[in-house]
């Protein structure tokens, strides 16, 4: 369809190396919707006439029905979707058929197409971030009150409530879910009538095209249009990030599930087990998690060197967003497939959770803060309470095993207001600063998140109405 200045057929291996049908004969129904757009476009301006209009739109829909029939098989000598698609319609209509690209280049064309396409990939994927997140309120209520070590440098810091545990990772995806928002409404204007590069000399009504697709408004400058992937990289940073964060998960529940911690009990459904050693229960689910962040990332990476040192405007380069562009989204949706369900069945073994906060250790802080209470500075208050677990060490006793009149010698700052004080629930119960780990804090945590889960369902709703709105006109 572009040979006409050629003397010369395109070279067999150039066809074969420049073909992008394994990449994007998926793109077709969002191709479709496009051509529909802008063949019903081209007739309330007058390029086509009713009846053409009619025609191309009776022909476009029946080439939908071919190819999710698999009646249309693509060949490479058309290059692209775009163009099987175009050749069917001209084979079907004839000159009809010819008209639909008035206006228009494969440029413009593809940039709507990966818009559409993204688009609706996006609030899929945002679906399943509400599940993920539905799911981690729920963990965070069922285990409000289930104290556990909270760790740094995954050393026992201080205990915590599991619910807070689970707030934070909710905070964690909370975060993404916005990026996720931010990658959708960045690509949220329709670029058909840009062009190849320059817009037209022909009278394309640019924004009935971007209300018949469900955009707010067309681009708004042509050259960035063509050339622009910003979008792809929005949502790559989403991915990437989210990946991230999903890979950190699963590390905590292959370190907290293995023998040594053992007090987070993984569904036998989520493992596997070994073709050697019988007694082995393998969190190969969490280890692939963190395996495909690799990936993820990799993706981002690949798609900012790829745009780093592209001349305005459009370069075949950038045929290649779509292989990252799939496999990441692909490994997206696998994630959220199997991480809600099994976040689900998780549990939490509460004797073993605080059998390695028996020796008291992990109430060094509360003793600390306790001299402060009484007018000790903090950081003699620090040294002295140092001094104390270093002494328990010296003896073989943790701090619970210590008698009355030994905690009169060691520390005798301390009151006896102390006492009451010395137990994993009550220093998880006194942590009530906001955003702290305390049952009732948590509670809030939870009150929130509901909230803005609301929001989100809310959000990604009205985003869907005005999507699917104008392809029922």
């Amino acid at each position: 369809m572009w040979k006409g200045r050629f003397t010369e057929s395109t070279a067999a291996v150039v066809r074969d190396f420049t073909q992008s049908l394994d990449l994007d004969w998926v793109l077709a129904p969002w191709d479709i919707a496009g051509s529909i757009a802008h063949a019903r476009m081209l007739g309330t301006i007058g390029i086509l006439t009713p009846s053409e209009v009619g025609k191309i739109e009776d022909g476009l829909q029946r080439i939908r029905t071919e190819i999710s029939e698999g009646i249309l098989v693509p060949t490479l000598e058309l290059e692209d979707v775009h163009m099987n698609i175009e050749s069917r319609l001209i084979e079907l209509l004839g000159p009809a058929g010819a008209k639909l690209h008035t206006g228009r280049s494969r440029n413009d064309q593809v940039a709507t197409t990966m818009r559409l396409f993204l688009r609706d990939r996006l609030l899929g994927i945002a679906e399943g971030m509400e599940r993920l997140l539905d799911g981690l309120l729920r963990l965070a209520e069922k285990h409000r009150r289930t104290t556990i070590a909270g760790y740094t440098h995954l050393q026992q810091a201080q205990p915590i409530s599991m619910g807070h545990y689970w707030m934070a990772h909710f905070t964690v995806f909370s975060r993404d879910v916005s990026r996720l928002f931010f990658a959708l409404d960045s690509l949220n204007e329709c670029p058909l009538g840009a062009g190849a590069l320059a817009g037209s000399t022909l009278p394309l009504d640019r924004f009935f095209t971007s209300s018949l697709l469900g955009f707010p408004e067309p681009t708004c400058n042509s050259l960035d249009t063509v050339s622009q992937r910003d979008y792809m990289v929005d949502y790559h940073s989403f991915a990437a990030l989210f990946a991230v964060h999903c890979s950190r998960l699963a590390e905590d529940f292959v370190i907290y599930s293995s023998r040594e911690f053992g007090w987070l009990l993984l569904p036998d459904a989520f493992c596997t087990g070994s073709s050697m050693m019988p007694q082995k229960k393998n969190p190969d689910v969490l280890e692939l998690i963190r395996g495909k962040a690799g990936q993820t990332i990799g993706h981002l990476l690949d798609l900012l060197i790829t745009l780093k040192a592209l001349p305005m405007t459009y370069d075949r380069d950038l045929q290649e967003d779509k292989r990252g562009l799939h496999a990441s989204l692909d490994t997206v949706d696998q994630i959220l497939a199997v991480l809600p369900p099994l976040l689900s069945t998780v549990d939490v073994d509460t004797k073993r959770a605080v059998e390695g906060m028996e020796d008291g250790f992990a109430l060094a802080t509360d003793v600390a803060e306790h001299l402060v209470s009484k007018g000790v500075p903090f950081r003699d208050a620090h040294s002295m309470t140092g001094r104390l677990v270093k002494e328990c060490l010296a003896r073989g006793k943790g701090l619970f095993e210590l008698s009355r009149e030994e905690w009169k010698d060691l520390l005798p700052e301390a009151g006896e207001d102390l006492f009451p004080m010395l137990s994993l629930e009550m220093a998880v119960e006194r942590r009530r600063t906001y955003g702290g780990t305390s049952p009732e804090r948590v509670s809030e945590q939870i009150a929130r998140g509901e909230a803005l889960l609301r929001g989100l369902q809310e959000r990604r709703s009205g985003y869907r109405r005005t999507v699917d709105a104008p392809s029922r006109r």
